[in-house]
């Protein structure tokens, strides 16, 4: 297989390999420019972690409010079923999301195997 003819940002060249009739790796290629923006700024704004900390304080809020005596423990006990509902339909949105993202690269990878193996055969019957 070729190699990636991409710079890295050390200055050095990208060793990763490359299918045939392509010069880059899915890191340097420009087709994919938007497709690497879009992930990088997806993990920075993922709304599960900022949920997760709108939670977190909750949590702390309700949990000094039962020990000031503030709020009866039978409400808090329900607030608290109530937050730990949320937590569980965040980690279902969650797992939805990376099961998408997964399928998407995987459709990916199987239509690049079946562009390399069309190119392998066909010049495989060139040679006969």
């Amino acid at each position: 297989m070729a190699r990636c003819q991409g710079i890295k940002r050390d200055g050095g060249r990208c060793t990763a390999s490359v299918p045939e009739g392509s010069q880059w790796c899915f890191n340097h290629d420009p087709a994919h420019a938007n497709a690497r923006k879009h992930n990088a700024s997806r993990a920075g704004k993922s709304r599960p972690n900022r949920e997760i900390g709108k939670i977190k304080s909750l949590l702390e809020d309700l949990t000094n409010r039962v020990l000031e005596g503030e709020l009866p423990t039978s409400v808090a006990a329900v607030a608290n079923q109530l937050i730990n509902t949320r937590l569980r339909a965040i980690e279902v949105e969650r797992r939805v999301k990376d099961t998408e993202e997964f399928e998407a690269r995987l459709q990916a990878v199987e239509a690049r195997t079946r562009a390399m193996k069309g190119a392998s055969e066909a010049r495989w019957q060139n040679r006969r």
